[in-house]
């Protein structure tokens, strides 16, 4: 069964150059009125570009690339913070993606009332959250902040918490930025056992990093960005050699 279908993805931003903001009060009012009568040059930048793959039920997709090559970009427009431009992914099941540190976290609530604001965003009822709380505050280590604002929470906790709530509870699907370089050794390790676990139990995920070594344990398949295309997709270990000798490359722009 397939989990995740994206066929032909793309998003792009429409970029004015911004003006010169230093000068005197006179050079600037000049500017603005000109502004009025000529017509702004804008750059279409191109996040991603015709992006297209599949990941099975139980899978644990990799997707590595340069800094910049569109990886972020993709998770979000799969977890629906932003909206593609053209092409579409579907995603078949329950969705707890793991974007940024603290993603989802309301900074004046408390953990254990962040905890349930999660589960019932992925639509699930307070008693199938209770009965998973022990095992989310035991992952995460912070019993003793339960009742603390999660503001007030160090980044390792907002990690640890954020991780363990997307981890624990049940979602068919998993999507996961670079974040866990955040943690320490052990908090890494004891993320990539729970990963497996997971995968193994038929949970669905997507692990984007830098780390190879974390994508080679983890993945069997992978996907290289670059400049926001597919530049290969396949077995792990052919997409990551293609990665090592890859150039460092930045985005085209072209002017509308």
């Amino acid at each position: 069964m397939k989990r995740v279908v994206v066929e032909c993805l793309s998003k792009w931003y429409n970029i004015c150059p911004q003006q010169q903001q230093d000068g005197s009060f006179r050079e600037l009012l000049v500017a603005q009125a000109r502004s009025l009568f000529l017509p702004q040059k804008k750059v279409r930048f191109r996040a991603l570009e015709d992006v297209s793959f599949e990941v099975g039920e139980g899978e644990i997709f990799g997707i590595i690339g340069k800094n910049g090559s569109g990886k972020s970009t993709l998770l979000k427009i799969l977890s629906k913070v932003t909206s593609p431009c053209a092409g579409r992914a579907v995603l078949k099941g329950r969705v707890a993606s793991l974007l940024e540190v603290g993603t989802g976290f309301h900074g004046e609530l408390t953990g254990r009332e962040n905890i349930f604001l999660s589960g019932v965003i992925l639509g699930m009822k307070r008693w199938e959250i209770s009965q998973k709380f022990d095992e989310i505050i035991s992952f995460a280590g912070v019993e003793n902040f339960l009742d603390v604002p999660v503001k007030r929470y160090s980044s390792g906790m907002r990690l640890r918490l954020a991780f363990s709530v997307a981890a624990n509870l049940h979602a068919d699907i998993l999507l996961i930025d670079e974040v866990l370089a955040v943690g320490d050794y052990e908090f890494e390790k004891k993320c990539l056992q729970h990963m497996e676990g997971a995968s193994k139990s038929g949970r669905t995920i997507l692990f984007v990093s830098h780390n190879v070594q974390a994508v080679t344990r983890l993945c069997t398949r992978a996907l290289l960005l670059s400049q926001g295309r597919v530049a290969k997709i396949g077995p792990v270990l052919d997409v990551i050699d293609s990665y090592y000798i890859m150039p460092q490359g930045t985005h085209d722009a072209a002017q509308l």
